[in-house]
Parts: structure tokens; sequence; C-alpha cells
């Protein structure tokens, strides 16, 4: 396996590392043996998050005899505010039943709205801080969807990495990883494989891993058989050919008819939606399989996709020119069948 320096955070990461998503299906003792596996594979970067379920407990339950110092540990959460923070870092150490998280992340920051809440006086940031400190965590990230907004906050924002999609149609990233490259920032890649949306692993990660400003690419696993494919990749160097890029190209075309970026663009919906996240919680139920996690926090929404009022509004500010009226439909649809 070749490995990175994760910007200028002293950690020396596995180039390809372990997404923590999908495990939530299965049972105890295959997580077990899937940690076992990695490090076998040479795969030392594990990532998980407060909402991923029980993700955390089972990689606690996994690490606790004698694996946990083979690992560079990174989870992160949604809390904003300094109270809620302070609890689920408290919460996190004792799922992952460790007393050290080598780097705690901001999850899903949004605007500048909330990139300011975190910021406040009783913030988020402060209780990372403290933890950092008392030596509870080793370092602070951030994670996000919007490659403009993110870039907008690179000259001022503390965080030491950053986790962004990137993948063979998600490419909106590339200026924002070469910045955070020029200015030390750790850059972490989620959703490689476009949640599922895109099937050839070896080409899709190969992409990314010739980007020379990325660090790490974090694919979701849920068995053996792909730690070891994905471990394979990161362990070579073969560079693109000619006719593998104008394969990416290709595939990045045909999916981009109906593919969401999750860029924002479309927002504000009239009707309160939050449209990106719909086709994100359609992807983990038709492509990841993970019905419960998926119909959960559809159902949990304050407003989901059937409350579309079919206005339109949205399309016209869409960068990709996408039906989304007609999406919204497919996705209405989708968990109807299974609620």
């Amino acid at each position: 396996m070749i490995n990175n320096e994760l910007g200028n955070t002293g950690l020396n990461v596995s180039r390809i590392g372990f997404g923590g998503i999908p495990i939530q299906r299965l049972a105890q003792s295959e997580v077990n043996k899937i940690m076992k596996h990695l490090t076998e594979q040479g795969i030392n970067f594990i990532d998980t998050a407060r909402a991923y379920t029980v993700s955390e407990s089972y990689i606690g339950e996994a690490l606790k005899d004698g694996l946990r110092e083979k690992f560079i540990l990174a989870t992160k959460t949604q809390a904003r505010t300094y109270d809620a923070m302070k609890a689920d870092i408290e919460t996190s150490l004792k799922n992952l039943q460790t007393d050290y998280i080598d780097l705690y992340q901001l999850h899903l920051l949004k605007t500048r709205e909330d990139y300011d809440l975190v910021m406040s006086e009783n913030g988020a940031y402060r209780a990372l801080k403290e933890a950092k400190a008392a030596g509870k965590i080793g370092h602070i990230g951030v994670t996000a969807h919007n490659a403009v907004f993110l870039e907008s906050l690179l000259d001022e924002m503390p965080f030491e990495t950053i986790q962004f999609p990137y993948n063979l149609v998600e490419r909106q990233a590339e200026m924002l990883f070469e910045r955070a490259k020029a200015k030390g920032i750790g850059v972490i890649v989620m959703k490689p494989l476009a949640g599922g949306a895109l099937d050839n692993a070896d080409l899709s990660i190969r992409f990314i891993l010739e980007n020379k400003n990325v660090d790490i690419a974090i694919p979701g696993m849920d068995s053996i058989e792909q730690v070891t494919q994905n471990a394979a990749i990161g362990a070579g160097n073969l560079p693109l050919s000619e006719s593998e890029c104008l394969q990416a190209d290709q595939i990045a075309l045909e999916l981009g008819t109906q593919f969401c970026r999750r860029c924002g663009y479309c927002l504000p919906c009239a009707a309160g939606i939050d449209i990106p996240m719909q086709f994100l919680l359609e992807g983990y139920l038709t492509r990841y399989d993970l019905n419960d996690y998926a119909t959960t926090r559809y159902v949990n929404q304050p407003v989901d996709a059937s409350a579309c009022i079919k206005c339109g509004l949205c399309e016209p500010r869409c960068p990709y020119h996408l039906p989304i009226r007609e999406m919204l439909t497919r996705v209405t649809k989708a968990f109807a069948a299974v609620l």
C-alpha cells in the first residue's frame, strides 16, 4: 500500500482508507473479520460518523483487542453547538472504545450561517479545541458538499483537513483541492464511487488517485473481497490510459444527465424540500441497500420529496440541467415502495 502525508497533520495515511457507512448492515462478527483484513492489506485509516447508527460501535468492538494502535481513526458529527459537540465527542470515544480519536470532523458544513455558529463562543469548534488540548482528539477537520462555499472559507477556517465528494462524475472540487493542498490542508475524498452509482471501482479509484492533490480516498466497504480489491488499487501506480480517460469522460457524460452533484444551486425550494438530500437518501436506499438507514432519515425530514409542487423554479438554477421535478417523483415512488 502506498501511503501519503495527510496535509500538515503529520499523519501518514494509506491512500485508500476504509469508509464506515456500509457496515451498518453487517453482523459484528463480519466487521471483526474486515477490520483484521484491513491491517493485512495495509489500510490504516478508518472513517465513520455519529450519524452512521452502529458503525462507531461496531468498529470500537472490533478494534478493542490489540488492533486500535494499527489505525488512524476518524469520525464526525453534525453537532454545531458547544454542548452538543462536547457530548458527541464523549459518545464517540465510548463507542470506539478508545481514549483518543486521531481526526474529529465537523460533518456536512453547508452555509456561512452554519460556519459562524460553529465558530461562535458557544459553537462546536470551542469544544473541539478543548478536546484537542485535553488529548482526546488529535486533529480537527470538516466535511462538505458545496465546493464553492468551502473554497470561500479556506483563507480563514482553522480546519486541518477537508473531506469532499470527488469521482468520475463529481469533479467540481478540483480547484478546491489544489488550493487546500497548497495551504497544507489534508484532502480526503469521500463518495469515490458516487454513492454506488459507479460500478467500475478500479477505473474510478485510479482516476481519483491520479490527482496529486488528493491524500486519501475512502470507499465504503462491507466485505473482505472489497477490501482486497481496493487495497490492490491503492498499492499500484498504474496511470489511466488514453482509452480509459475517454471511458471516464463517457461515464461522466452518461451519468451527468440524471445525477445530482449536491452543489445546492437548486435551493431554496419553494416547498421547503432539501432537494440534494432526497437524491442522497435515494442512493443509500437503492444503491447501498441501506433500507432502514435511508427510510428513517427520509421520514424524519421536515419536508420530503413528496411535497414537490412541480413549480419548476429549481430547474433553471441547476448548472447540470437536471430534470429535478421528474427525479423527485422518482424518489417519492422509491420510498413509497418500501414504507
